[in-house]
């Protein structure tokens, strides 16, 4: 029986704030339109969310299309690179992303490994895909996250794949029960 992940990684938000509360800029929310758009015609039966706004917000008209609520699962949230609820830099992000990836137990204080941070992502990816078997499902998530769990079933999916998403961005996932089948991407710029 196959099942849809449709991993929706949010769209523009403001570069300063909360990593929990952030929301969407003006481009964003237009964005969170188009994906509403592309969605419609792909039959979604549930929409999952990452706690944060921004992932919130881009998936909520989907919900609101299928008349359904949002269902959030704590453990989608994004990577914690830093301690608190504090943005990092993206001049700081990218030699921190490349150290992540190079070695999946790093870590900075406070923070986040991408082994921890997969593993904790894929046992709910996984409880997912059992609970919502044969079914069309949207994640509202985040690039750093995303990426770890699309590489869990398949290694293309690295650093070199995260530094060429966007925000926002679209991936249907098929899976013949737990087994990764096919990835297509589904949002054109």
């Amino acid at each position: 029986m196959k099942t849809f992940i449709y991993m929706v990684r949010h769209g523009d938000s403001p570069k300063d704030g909360n990593e929990r509360t952030r929301e969407l800029t003006e481009k964003g929310r237009l964005d969170a339109l188009r994906i509403t758009n592309i969605l419609q015609k792909e039959g979604i039966e549930t929409v999952i969310s990452s706690p944060y706004s921004r992932s919130i917000l881009t998936v909520q008209q989907v919900a609101n299309q299928i008349e359904k609520e949002v269902i959030v699962f704590e453990d989608l949230k994004e990577q914690i690179f830093i301690a608190g609820d504090k943005r990092i830099s993206d001049k700081e992000l990218y030699p921190l992303l490349q150290k992540l990836f190079s070695d999946p137990t790093y870590a900075l204080e406070g923070g986040e490994s991408n082994a921890d941070c997969q593993k904790r992502a894929i046992k709910v990816l996984k409880e997912i895909i059992n609970t919502y078997q044969g079914q069309k499902v949207v994640i509202g998530t985040h690039g750093a996250i995303m990426t770890l769990m699309m590489g869990f079933y398949d290694s293309r999916f690295d650093l070199n794949f995260l530094l060429h998403t966007t925000k926002p961005d679209i991936y249907r996932m098929e899976f013949n029960g737990q087994e990764l089948i096919d990835v297509k991407r589904l949002w054109e710029i």
